[in-house]
């Protein structure tokens, strides 16, 4: 009876994909934008439900990824459909436009509309039909939602909750939560350990910062111990020694229960076996049975010493990365209410490259949004533009690929394009004061700095609320001081 359920099944889905394909192919260019429309609504609907919900099913989690993943993909291609047709509009409305002359296929390589018609149609066909199937996929998902009792619920517009949570990591977080509240058999001895690894500024430390504040891992362990590690010298490791064993006294004093530990160490620098089994030895020493440890590094040499699956953390795709900056850009605003900004927008957040970042896009957001003006962004967009062609004609790649290595960042100067600014390192540190000066006040020319100085690139709203500093100079000003003292009679402020 099961056998021949699944079949039926099986044959019901294929034949309403079909259906599907044969309807979709007849519909017109407007047909086809308001049904993907409608499929992109009802998609962000059971993802925003399902994320509120504490899901243990790794098939279901791998389902909501591939939903949440299609929805997004959705959310793009109307938005550059729309943002063509709009650019062709305008070229048609104005004989002579500074902003219609933008082209939209330069910086949206991955959407070519090389026929504007046939190929857009099929642009948005593809994309609706792929989601399309994907929701009849999970009807079963839907159903057994359900089951899993509801969290939390925020009475929020999508820009204040995604400015106040950790976006595109979820299923990741609930991965995280399911290997922590996993109960070891009673014969297992040995720790298990979950290695995260990932580039610098991809998120490793706000995920787990996040999963430690669930209730029910705070409920699991007894203590959370976290340990920030930048290399290996004795007097480091004897400094973990002795921290752990100060928390494992105090631990013992307040109860005589032993209780699990989650140590969580977070590693800077690469780690060889010697100093690893230190670090295993004295976790093990003083953690009980049941006891967790997550290790976190930008290198993959420490997924060798994972008990279970390492999880590697990758930057934003491309879609996910347009939807979370465009949010982020207009907040509580109708994008469609100001197609210009929406193309422009679109534009600023395809120059980011590979590197699509949390930290990049709150940089620029709060930029644009403090200066919600059309003739701002199409500035900024220009600026990005020369700045781009610098790192390019000055170190031969692309910039997205700059920060990760070993040398200082070159940008230009809204102001005027005879300063650059250097950037030489970007970092969180964990104590001392933030400094006044931003980051963005030295891109747009409100400010000028003498010498190297720190600025405040972003501060965080979400734990661990890391504020990312600067360190950088404006380089040229003592080689041009006539620039310096002209800029000083147009009211800009020295430093």
């Amino acid at each position: 009876m099961e056998t021949f359920l699944s079949a039926a099944l099986g044959d019901l889905t294929s034949r309403s994909i079909n259906f599907i394909i044969n309807k979709f192919s007849k519909m017109t260019a407007h047909t086809m934008e308001e049904s993907l429309q409608r499929a992109v609504i009802r998609a962000q609907v059971i993802v925003d439900e399902a994320m509120g919900r504490p899901i243990t099913n790794q098939a279901m989690l791998l389902q909501l990824k591939m939903l949440r993943d299609a929805m997004h993909r959705g959310h793009y291609v109307l938005d550059t459909f729309r943002s063509q047709t709009y650019n062709e509009e305008d070229a048609k409305g104005q004989s002579v436009s500074r902003y219609s002359s933008l082209p939209i296929v330069n910086s949206v390589k991955r959407i070519c509309f090389t026929s504007r018609g046939a190929q857009s149609l099929k642009e948005l066909q593809e994309t609706l039909t792929s989601l399309s199937s994907i929701i009849l996929d999970v009807n079963e998902l839907v159903l057994f939602l359900t089951s899993y009792p509801c969290m939390y619920r925020q009475p929020y517009s999508m820009h204040l909750q995604l400015a106040n949570c950790m976006f595109g990591r979820q299923m990741e977080a609930h991965l995280v939560i399911n290997f922590l509240l996993h109960e070891q058999s009673h014969s297992a001895e040995e720790l298990e350990i979950l290695p995260i690894v990932g580039p610098s500024k991809v998120g490793k430390s706000t995920l787990v910062t996040h999963v430690c504040k669930d209730e029910r891992v705070c409920a699991h362990f007894s203590e959370i111990l976290f340990f920030h590690i930048q290399g290996f010298e004795d007097d480091e490791l004897a400094t973990f020694r002795d921290e752990c064993e100060l928390k494992y006294k105090n631990r013992v004093s307040e109860s005589n229960l032993e209780g699990r530990l989650l140590v969580v160490i977070e590693l800077i620098g690469d780690l060889n076996e010697e100093a690893w089994n230190m670090l295993y030895s004295t976790s093990k020493r003083y953690a009980s049975r049941g006891s967790k440890i997550i290790v976190t590094s930008r290198i993959d040499n420490i997924i060798k010493y994972g008990t279970t699956q390492a999880l590697t953390l990758k930057f934003l795709c491309h879609e996910a990365y347009w939807y979370f900056f465009k949010t982020l850009t207009f907040g509580s605003m109708d994008p469609d209410m100001h197609p210009k900004l929406r193309h422009l927008a679109m534009e600023i957040a395809n120059m980011m490259g590979r590197q699509r970042c949390h930290l990049g896009a709150n940089i620029i957001t709060n930029l644009l949004k403090d200066n919600f003006d059309v003739q701002f962004w199409f500035d900024f967009l220009a600026f990005l533009r020369r700045s781009h062609q610098k790192l390019l004609s000055r170190f031969g790649e692309h910039p997205s690929d700059l920060p990760n290595q070993n040398r200082p960042i070159l940008f230009g100067r809204m102001a005027t394009s005879s300063e650059d600014i250097v950037v030489y390192k970007c970092q969180h540190p964990s104590e001392g004061e933030v400094p006044k000066i931003k980051f963005q006040d030295v891109v747009c020319g409100n400010v000028k700095l003498r010498g190297k100085s720190e600025v405040l690139a972003w501060r965080s709203k979400i734990p661990p609320y890391y504020s990312y500093i600067c360190s950088c100079e404006i380089e040229g000003l003592k080689t041009r001081p006539v620039k310096r003292k002209r800029s000083m009679k147009n009211g800009v402020t020295h430093f």
